[in-house]
């Protein structure tokens, strides 16, 4: 078994003034770990602090979930950047998060990019790499949370900071490894049965098949999971139940990696 012990985790703390987002309280009874949202493609100020103290009460682990500053498009839409840029973006956003937390007697424990910052940086080695050393130059101690295989997983290895790496339960996977775009039929995996299924096999085999049918390799320490609404929060309870039926105990990303 490659993975006696994994993370569950989910974006949260996507709200934004009196438009609400997402089921957090109930999602968060079922995962271990949470990317919380840092005000540029989703949050706001008192959506962060209260999100992050939601986290506590639940007893999860705390992320940073900085992407590009485009509310509008939630993230999503490619923007031409400098990797300067992108550093900075990164630490701004960490900074923001790292005092709601510290306000509430607790601590970031890792980061995870969004949406198309996310996408850019996986398949970007100078990227990467810039990322990693942001990471790096405000905390050592963090855990980057990125696409299992990708660019940023060797840069963290790189540079020595800790990395977990990230699968999805509900996505489709390109024979490379990348996650087919969202633009794309089939980018989706519709069926919670099929979902599931793959989750377990993720974890327990190291394996996915690709949509080209093609079977790869990847190494799965935590899966992300959506819970922007009531039928989603069904699968995460399935998702998580069916990994302890089949041997796998759910942690926190602080105590896996």
């Amino acid at each position: 078994m490659i993975g006696k012990y994994v993370d569950l985790n989910s974006d949260v703390g996507e709200s934004f003034g009196r438009y609400k987002l997402g089921h957090d309280e109930l999602v968060m009874k079922y995962i271990s770990s949470v990317n919380i949202a840092c005000g540029w493609h989703a949050g706001d100020s008192l959506v962060m602090e209260d999100t992050v103290n939601l986290a506590r009460q639940h007893g999860l682990g705390i992320g940073a979930h900085p992407g590009y500053p485009d509310l509008t498009a939630f993230g999503r839409r490619n923007i031409d950047i400098t990797p300067k840029e992108a550093r900075t973006y990164l630490i701004y956003q960490l900074g923001a998060l790292s005092a709601f937390a510290t306000a509430a007697e607790g601590r970031v424990d890792h980061v995870k990019l969004h949406g198309a910052f996310y996408n850019m940086v996986s398949g970007n080695a100078t990227f990467a790499k810039e990322i990693a050393k942001a990471v790096y130059d405000v905390d050592k101690s963090l855990i980057v949370l990125a696409l299992a295989g990708s660019e940023l997983v060797t840069a963290c290895r790189e540079i020595g900071i800790k990395v977990a790496e990230e699968v999805f339960a509900d996505r489709a996977y390109n024979s490379d490894g990348t996650l087919v775009a969202r633009t794309l039929p089939g980018s989706m995996i519709l069926g919670k049965t099929e979902a599931v299924e793959r989750a377990v096999k993720m974890v327990v085999e190291g394996k996915v098949t690709a949509i080209d049918g093609k079977e790869i390799k990847l190494n799965a320490n935590s899966i992300c999971v959506h819970g922007d609404n009531p039928e989603a929060i069904a699968f995460v309870e399935l998702i998580s139940s069916q990994l302890k039926k089949n041997g796998v105990e759910l942690r926190s990303l602080k105590n896996l990696v």
